[in-house]
Order: C-alpha cells, then structure tokens, then sequence
C-alpha cells in the first residue's frame, strides 16, 4: 500500500461539490484480534471534520462499535455545522499462515443533524441571496474491513517505523427528516452512498499509531441536497489496548 491518493479517489476529492446535507465519517478500523481488546481513534480532516471511533472484542470473533462526528465550519460562501452517532456490532477473525491479516464485517444505525448557511454572490460580489438549510437524517450502515498486520518499513529522519495498512468498504442508507430551507419544509431525501477508504498506520509503540485515511463518497441515486458531496481524507492517531502479542 502506497502512501499517495490513488487516482480516482484525487479525482472525487477534486469533483466533488461540496454541496450535500449529509458528510460520511471516517469509518471504524479497529483491526481487532482478540477478545478483551479496545482500539480507539481520533481523525480530522483539512476541513475541521472531527471524528472519534471506539469498538470492543466481547469475544474472539465479536464486537460492537460507537463512532461519532462534530464539525463547525465557517467561511465567505458557505457555513457548515454537521454532529453523527453510529452504533454497531459484527464480526472479526484472522487468517493467514501468521494470523497477520484480519477481515471484519461491522453493521450498524445512526443518526445526524447538518445545519447549513449558504450565501450567494453577484458578479460584482454583492451578495443577493442567503439559505438557511437544516435536516436531521438516519442511517443504517454495513462495511467489510481488510487489513494488514504485517509491518513494512519506512525510514524517516533516519529511524525506521513499521506501516500497517487496509481498507474499508462501507454502504450507508440515508434518510432526511425534518428538512428545512429559510423555515420552510422540504420534501425528504433518501440516498444510498458508496464508501470506500484507504488508511495507512505508522506504528509508533505497540499501542498507538498514526493513521492516514483517504476514500471516496459516491450516491448510487441522483439527489439535489442529499448527493455525494465530499470525500474523507483525514490524519489522527489509534490507539489498541490489550492486543495478545505473537
């Protein structure tokens, strides 16, 4: 696994609009292996996207999972404010002649609310209209993750730290309610978007890593408010506790 954006995900990030109601959260990668372990993390993106991901090995093969979300974002164009939950369970294992590779199916529901302030300008940058848009949303989610516990190496200001990697496939189903543009009632949205992400984890001890996540946002239905609007790419750091060591 590389550490540079494949194509078609630079390729979103640079297409997308920007434009929708709903943002994905960076999905949970706990990357679990036994039972009694925790993985925790916290990610953020260039846009002030804050998420936490927190999930439990109840026993060897199953877990549950809590995530969460926050971002307030202001700027000329455009002010964005967006909170997430999502609760889930499923399953893990290992394979592989070192039990090094680890495939987990999670599933899930959640809710979120986006509030949005959207200013338009004229061409002499008068601004002649503003829209005030607020909606709570549901979802339910299912993802399959692979990843890699087998350590390459990188060299960095001459010392050598290991990389873990994988990726997350993640579907969400997601349902506006109570959608409002200037106070005025909206009729409701549904979508079902395409998740997939990237991360690369540098190893710094045998608890705490850095991750570097990139992935892609895509509607598989055509929506004015509740579209594909933007990508995840976000940096932050994991930390797993009571992992059995090989």
């Amino acid at each position: 696994m590389k550490l540079f954006l494949p194509t078609f995900i630079i390729l979103t990030i640079l297409l997308s609009s920007c434009s929708s109601i709903y943002m994905p959260n960076v999905p949970n990668t706990p990357m679990l292996t036994t039972k009694g372990e925790i993985a925790a993390g916290g990610h953020v993106s260039l846009k002030g996207n804050f998420n936490f991901n927190t999930a439990y090995a109840v026993t060897n093969n199953f877990a549950v999972m809590f995530n969460g979300g926050f971002m307030n974002n202001e700027s000329r164009k455009k002010d964005t404010e967006n909170n997430t939950i999502e609760a889930g369970a499923g399953y893990f294992t290992t394979f592989g002649p070192d039990k090094n590779r680890v495939i987990e199916v999670y599933g899930g529901v959640g809710s979120g609310k986006s509030v949005r302030l959207v200013r338009d300008f004229d061409a002499n940058e008068v601004l002649t209209n503003t829209d005030n848009q607020s909606a709570n949303y549901d979802k339910k989610f299912i993802q399959v993750n692979y990843s890699s516990l087998k350590k390459d190496n990188i060299n960095l200001f001459g010392v050598k730290f290991g990389l873990n990697y994988g990726t997350a496939l993640r579907m969400s189903f997601v349902k506006t309610n109570d959608f409002f543009i200037n106070g005025t009632q909206q009729q409701n949205e549904d979508n079902i978007f395409f998740e997939p992400v990237f991360f690369t984890r540098m190893i710094l001890s045998d608890q705490l890593q850095l991750q570097y996540t990139s992935g892609g946002n895509f509607g598989l239905k055509n929506r004015k408010f509740l579209n594909a609007g933007h990508s995840v790419f976000s940096i932050g750091a994991v930390i797993n506790i009571g992992r059995a060591k090989k």
